[in-house]
C-alpha cells in the first residue's frame, strides 16, 4: 500500500527553503517526521509510554545523531559502528532539551524519548539548526500534552547583514552566530558567540530570529491539521490538595521570608530552611505523612521559592543579604601551580574555579570528526564538575551532557580573543572546586588570567557574569551574580560575556511569555556594569599577557621551508628529523600548507639552544646557493684532486673545490694551496652541464696574473 504523504513547505525568503514531510517513514512511533532542507533530511521521531514513571520529573530524552552514512562516510576507529555521541551531538541535544522541556505539563511523568537523526548531509546546510524544528513537528503530530510549537534557528550577521540557517562558510564570516528558540509568542532560549557586539545589536539578532521561526510554528500547525490533530492523550495527573498547601503556606512562609532575610551563607540557610520543613512535618501524624508525605515536601519548597521570591521584588534583597546589582566578595591569584605552563584561581563568593593552561605544537590540536564536519581546534576549552565541589559524595560517570556544555560555552567565550597569530595549540582545564551560582562564568574568569599567566597573546581580557530575573507579571528584579539557589527559582537566567568593548558570548534560558524587549536590553546593559566591575579585579591580578612564557613551559617557533626539502629534513624512515629531536631535546612537527605545498615546521622546547640548533640544522639542509655569488667555507677534507669544503653559513653542505680551481697557478699538491680547517671565500658556479656537479672556485676570487706570469707558470 503506497502511503499518503503530507508535505508542508518553508520559505526562508532567499530561495532556499525548508520542507516538512510525514506519513512515509516510521509510522509506529507517536509522532515522526522528516525534515529536508537542500540535501539535508533528518528524521525526527517521538515517544512517549502511556503509563507515568514513578518519578516526580518528566523523564525525557532527547537524542540528536550524525550518521556517517548521511554523508557517504565511515565511522573512525577499528570498529566501524557509531560509538558515543561526538560533543557536537551532546550540544544539539542540549539544545533542543532546554526549549521542550519547559512546555511539558509539570505534572507529566511519562518516559518520553524525542530521537532526531541525520540522514542524509549537505555541505551547505548545518542540520543542529533544524533539529528544534524537527523535535516539535514530531511532537505536533503526536498526541503528547505539549503547550505550543516551537522552532529553533541560527541566526548570523555577515556584512551587517542578518542571515538565518546559514552555512558554516558562511559563519566563518560573520560577527555574530546565535542560536534561538522561541514558540510564537515568546523567545525561550538564546545561544551563542559574537565579535564584541553591543546589547542592542544582540537583542536586533534574536527580534530576527523570532520572526523566522513564527513562520516555522504556523508550518508546523498547518501539517498538523492536513494530518488530522489528535487529541491529547489523557494522563494521571499528580494529587493536589488545596487545604494542605495553604496549611503549609501559612505555616512556613513567613518563616521562610526571615531566614532569606538575614542573608546568612548557603551551608546556614540550608540548614534553617531544613528545620523549618523538619517543624512543619512534626506537625502531621504518621497517618497523614503516609499519605502525603510527597505533597508536604512539594507544598514546603512552594512555600520557601515563593517567600524567597517576594523577598527580592518587594524589598530588592536577596539570599545572602546583595542588592540586586551587587556582585560577591572576589579574589584572584596567578601563577599557582609551579609546573604548569599558566594557572590562575577566580573565587567569587561561594564560587571558585581553578584553570590550567597547556602549551603544544599542532600535533595537539583537538581532532573534530563528524560526518557533517571534520576539522581541528587549535584552542580548546575543559570543563570539569566534580561533586565535591557541591558537598556531594556521588559516582563519577564520565563527561556529563552539562559538563561538555558548560566547556563549550566558556571556549567560545574565550577563542575570540586568541591571537591568530599564536603559534601554540593551547588548552585550557578548568576544575570547579567550589560552586554556588555560575561555575561556567569562573571558569572564563579563571581561564582569561590562566592564559595571560601563560603568556598567550590575548587581544583583550574577558570576563563573564550569571545573571536572573524574577517577574510577577508587574514588578520585576534583575539580579547580577546569581547564586544557585536563585538560578532554580527565577523566571530567566541568562550568562553574558565580554571584553570592556563588547559581548563574545551568551547563554540564555526563559521561563516566562512575553519577555519584553527592553526588559531583556536592560538585563544585557546591567550584566555588562557587572561584567566591567568584575573585569576591573581581573586585570587588577594581571593587567596584561607575560612577554614570555615560563621558563619550563615550551617555546615555539615556527619556519617555512620549500616543499621539495621535506624529505631531507624527515630523512630516510624519519631517521634525520628523529635524531634531530634526541640531539636537540625538542619536538618538531611538520606539516604541508596544502596551497603553497610549503613545509611549516614547527619546533616546540624548552632550552633555546636546542631550538637554535634546529633551526641551524634546518637552514644547512634547505641552504641553496645562487649561481654568480660568494660563500665562505672551510676545508673539512683532502683530496688529490682537490679539498672538500663546507658553507660555513649552512655546516653539513658540502662541495668539492677542484684542484684546478684552487688558484691560478698550477697546483701539482692540494696541500700547497690550501690545508686543512683553511677558511676562505669561494665563487658559486651553478652545475656543470656536462658532470651535473656543482661548481665552485677558489682562484676566480683572486686576481688574474698577467699572460706573461701565465706562461712561466705553465712551463
Amino acid at each position: 500500500m503506497i502511503p499518503k504523504v503530507f508535505t508542508q513547505i518553508i520559505d526562508l525568503g532567499d530561495g532556499r527553503t525548508i520542507s516538512l514531510e510525514t506519513g512515509k517513514l516510521a509510522k509506529q512511533a507517536h509522532g515522526s517526521v522528516v525534515v529536508q532542507m537542500g540535501n539535508a533530511m533528518l528524521l525526527c521521531t517521538a515517544v512517549s509510554n502511556y503509563n507515568a514513571s514513578n518519578v516526580d520529573f518528566l523523564p525525557l530524552t532527547v537524542d540528536y545523531r550524525e550518521k556517517f552514512a548521511a554523508a557517504g562516510r565511515y565511522p573512525g576507529g577499528f570498529f566501524k559502528r557509531e560509538a558515543r555521541p561526538s560533543d557536537g551531538e551532546v550540544l544539539t541535544m542540549r539544545l533542543v532539551d532546554r526549549v521542550l522541556r519547559p512546555l511539558f505539563p509539570k505534572d507529566y511523568h511519562a518516559e518520553t524519548q524525542v530521537m532526531i537523526q541525520l540522514m542524509s548531509s549537505d555541505d551547505d546546510v548545518m542540520p543542529d539548526a533544524l533539529a528544534g524544528l524537527a523535535a516539535s513537528a514530531a511532537i505536533q503530530l503526536s498526541d503528547f500534552p505539549f503547550e505550543t510549537p516551537i522552532s529553533e534557528v541560527r541566526v548570523a550577521r555577515i556584512n551587517g547583514e542578518f542571515i538565518i540557517n546559514p552555512s558554516r562558510t558562511q559563519i566563518e564570516e560573520a560577527d555574530i552566530d546565535m542560536m534561538v528558540g522561541a514558540s510564537a509568542d515568546s523567545v525561550m532560549m538564546v545561544e551563542g558567540e559574537m565579535d564584541e557586539c553591543s546589547e542592542e545589536e544582540m537583542a536586533a539578532a534574536i527580534k530576527f530570529a523570532h520572526e523566522a521561526i513564527k513562520i516555522q510554528c504556523a508550518a508546523q500547525v498547518a501539517l498538523a491539521e492536513a494530518f488530522g490533530k489528535k487529541e491529547t492523550r489523557e494522563y494521571e495527573t499528580e494529587i493536589t490538595n488545596e487545604d494542605l498547601e495553604k496549611r503549609i503556606l501559612d505555616a512556613t512562609y513567613q518563616k521562610c521570608y526571615d531566614i532569606a532575610k538575614k542573608g546568612t551563607s548557603k551551608q546556614e540557610r540550608t540548614q534553617a530552611f531544613s528545620e523549618v520543613k523538619e517543624e512543619i512535618i512534626a506537625t502531621f501524624t504518621e497517618e497523614e505523612i503516609a499519605e502525603y508525605g510527597d505533597l508536604i515536601s512539594k507544598y514546603y519548597n512552594k512555600a520557601q521559592k515563593t517567600a524567597i521570591r517576594n523577598l527580592t521584588l518587594n524589598e530588592g534583597l536577596r539570599l545572602d543579604g546583595r542588592k540586586t546589582t551587587e556582585i560577591r566578595p572576589i579574589w584572584c591569584e596567578v601563577d599557582y601551580l609551579p609546573s604548569t605552563h599558566g594557572s590562575a584561581i577566580f573565587t567569587r563568593g561561594e564560587t571558585q574555579a581553578l584553570a590550567t593552561v597547556t602549551l603544544g605544537t599542532s600535533r595537539e590540536a583537538n581532532q573534530i570528526d563528524m560526518p557533517t564536519y571534520q576539522g581541528e581546534e587549535t584552542f580548546y576549552l575543559h570543563y570539569n564538575f566534580p561533586p565535591f565541589c557541591t558537598g556531594e559524595a556521588r559516582p563519577l560517570r564520565g563527561t556529563s551532557r552539562r559538563e561538555v556544555g558548560h566547556g563549550n560555552l566558556a571556549q567560545r567565550a574565550l577563542k575570540g580573543m586568541i591571537s591568530k597569530d599564536c603559534p601554540y595549540t593551547v588548552r585550557v582545564v578548568s576544575e570547579v572546586l567550589e560552586s554556588n551560582g555560575s561555575s561556567s562564568m569562573a571558569t572564563v574568569c579563571a581561564g582569561t588570567m590562566a592564559l595571560m599567566d601563560a603568556g598567550v597573546e590575548m587581544k583583550k581580557p574577558v570576563s563573564g557574569i550569571a545573571m536572573g530575573l524574577i517577574s510577577d507579571g508587574d514588578k520585576y528584579a534583575i539580579l547580577s551574580d546569581i547564586l544557585g539557589d536563585e538560578d532554580h527559582l527565577g523566571d530567566m537566567d541568562f550568562k553574558v560575556t565580554g571584553t570592556a568593548d563588547g559581548i563574545t558570548a551568551c547563554q540564555m534560558d526563559i521561563k516566562i511569555k512575553g519577555l519584553s524587549y527592553e526588559i531583556l536590553v536592560k538585563a544585557l546593559k546591567q550584566a555588562r556594569d557587572g561584567r566591567l566591575h568584575i573585569l576591573g579585579k581581573i586585570t587588577d591580578t594581571i593587567a596584561k599577557p607575560n612577554t614570555d612564557v615560563k621558563a619550563h613551559a615550551p617555546k615555539m617557533v615556527s619556519k617555512i621551508i620549500p616543499g621539495d626539502f621535506i624529505g631531507a629534513l624527515i630523512g630516510p624512515g624519519g631517521k634525520v628529523i628523529q635524531e634531530l629531536q634526541k640531539a636537540t631535546g625538542t619536538t618538531i612537527v611538520i606539516n604541508e600548507d596544502p596551497v603553497t605545498e610549503e613545509g611549516i615546521v614547527e619546533i616546540l622546547g624548552t632550552n633555546q639552544d636546542g631550538i637554535d640548533a634546529v633551526l641551524a640544522k634546518i637552514d644547512a639542509i634547505t641552504f641553496k646557493p645562487e649561481r654568480g655569488s660568494v660563500y665562505e667555507v672551510k676545508v673539512i677534507k683532502m683530496l688529490d684532486f682537490g679539498a672538500v669544503v663546507e658553507y660555513t653559513e649552512a655546516p653539513g653542505n658540502e662541495v668539492l673545490l677542484h684542484i684546478s680551481e684552487l688558484a691560478w697557478e698550477r697546483t701539482n699538491n692540494v696541500s700547497d694551496v690550501v690545508k686543512m680547517g683553511d677558511v676562505f671565500d669561494v665563487k658559486y658556479f651553478g652545475r656543470d652541464p656536462k658532470t651535473r656537479k656543482e661548481k665552485v672556485s677558489r682562484k676566480a676570487l683572486l686576481p688574474r696574473p698577467p699572460r706573461e706570469e701565465r706562461k712561466e707558470n705553465k712551463d
